[in-house]
């Protein structure tokens, strides 16, 4: 008796508590709380101090279900969606939905089907793919009735996630649930959920450089949990990836596409420059401008493109012909990762390669060196090109004979010398 009466006082207190502060709460809002706050009270917390709760958005202005959503049920007399898509947040952030929808990460689960869910899927197994690939990418969620959910497809909160009422992704992915805070968006660890490994470390590359460092060492000028976040106003200190994929600068608005400002694609074999990339790249560079010369940037960004095509043009492209010529000649199979060649060739462009120009792109020097080019170098000459030698001889001359690989037929006696001066006056030697 005294644990109910216990229990009551302490609801009645965070009810009423809370209502002196936001009069507008709704009558289900409070009925959501009664039980919720004993229930789930970490919930409750994280939306106490959300901008939702200080603005009179309750539980039930974001799960009263939209009509039509087959992902819903009775619960207390309510009609609630498990489930707060895409959908529901359009009924107030409607501009930033609409940008969503039209980015790559609404469409990050067509991943399925690629390479990388084979590898998941098949080559690891079923739950590695569950646990792992679509808890970034997204799972395709299925619902059983009842609010309950087809456990290999949920929980998640993947990115790109399809959704039962046929909305893409997941506003929680970034913003979290129930505190839906700006300033986490904000984090770069935020990024770095997804961003990071041996394929797409961004977080990593971040964290190394000056940028990254410059964050860490004044994250308190940040002023990471303002309603107006506009660099060169609301903050100078930093860039983090949001400021530079998706914030607003005194000349351009923020955007949830955080494509918009992405000028060439990094992830597969070959880079290209994307549709209407002089347009994206003058988005990025107004980004840049607000802390770096108009020289500083342009010069950027002839050093980036210099390295990206050294890539292609070196690595990339050659290797890529030479799969080509051992798939056409019937030398491999056309299943995925049954052959060693397919293996290395894989981590040459998805892990190395990429490594090489995402740190180049986001100006981390290690990752652009040791562990891009470095890699890349080895695994081309050391692996990849004797692998195909070895089944199909003969293949490789033509690449082999470019300008890019002569050194491999051996240094003249002039170059010899200059490298042994060189290194003698480095390491003093």
């Amino acid at each position: 008796m005294r644990s109910y009466v216990f229990c009551a006082w302490v609801v009645f207190f965070c009810v009423s508590g809370f209502s002196q502060s936001t009069p507008k709460i709704s009558k289900e809002g409070q009925q959501c709380l009664e039980c919720h706050s004993a229930s789930t009270p970490g919930a409750v917390e994280q939306w106490r101090g959300s901008a939702h709760a200080k603005a009179s958005v309750d539980c039930y202005s974001c799960h009263q279900a939209n009509p039509g959503d087959p992902a819903t049920f009775d619960h207390y007399g309510l009609k609630i969606a498990v489930i707060v898509t895409p959908y529901y947040c359009a009924r107030c952030h409607k501009p930033e939905v609409d940008q969503f929808e039209k980015s790559r990460h609404a469409d990050a689960a067509h991943f399925i089907g690629s390479l990388d869910n084979m590898l998941g899927e098949v080559v690891e197994g079923g739950p590695a793919a569950m646990n792992g690939c679509r808890q970034c990418h997204g799972s395709e969620v299925q619902y059983l009735g009842d609010g309950k959910f087809d456990f290999s497809t949920w929980p998640n909160s993947g990115i790109g996630r399809i959704n039962p009422d046929g909305s893409k992704g997941s506003c929680a992915a970034c913003h979290g649930r129930h505190s839906f805070s700006s300033a986490l968006a904000r984090q770069p660890e935020n990024c770095g959920k997804c961003h990071l490994g041996p394929d797409h470390p961004q977080a990593e590359i971040y964290a190394e450089s000056k940028h990254g460092i410059q964050f860490r060492a004044n994250i308190a000028k940040m002023n990471l949990d303002s309603k107006s976040w506009v660099v060169g106003q609301d903050y100078s200190a930093a860039p983090t990836c949001a400021t530079c994929h998706m914030s607003a600068t005194s000349n351009q608005k923020i955007t949830h596409d955080v494509g918009d400002r992405i000028s060439y694609t990094l992830r597969p074999v070959v880079s290209f420059k994307l549709e209407n990339w002089e347009k994206r790249r003058a988005a990025m560079q107004d980004v840049c401008s607000n802390c770096h010369a108009t020289g500083w940037v342009e010069n950027f960004y002839k050093q980036y493109e210099g390295t990206v095509e050294l890539y292609n043009e070196k690595f990339a492209k050659p290797a890529k012909a030479i799969m080509e010529k051992l798939y056409a000649s019937g030398k491999l199979t056309k299943t995925p990762f049954d052959e060693k060649i397919e293996w290395t060739y894989y981590e040459m462009w998805h892990h190395q390669g990429r490594r090489a120009r995402m740190g180049t792109a986001m100006m981390g020097p290690d990752y652009t060196q040791w562990h891009g080019f470095y890699e890349v170098s080895k695994t081309f000459y050391n692996e990849f090109i004797p692998e195909a030698e070895q089944l199909m001889p003969g293949v490789t001359a033509g690449v082999m004979k470019s300008e890019y690989h002569k050194w491999t037929q051996g240094l003249t006696p002039e170059q010899v010398q200059q490298q042994i001066e060189f290194y003698k006056r480095r390491y003093n030697q």
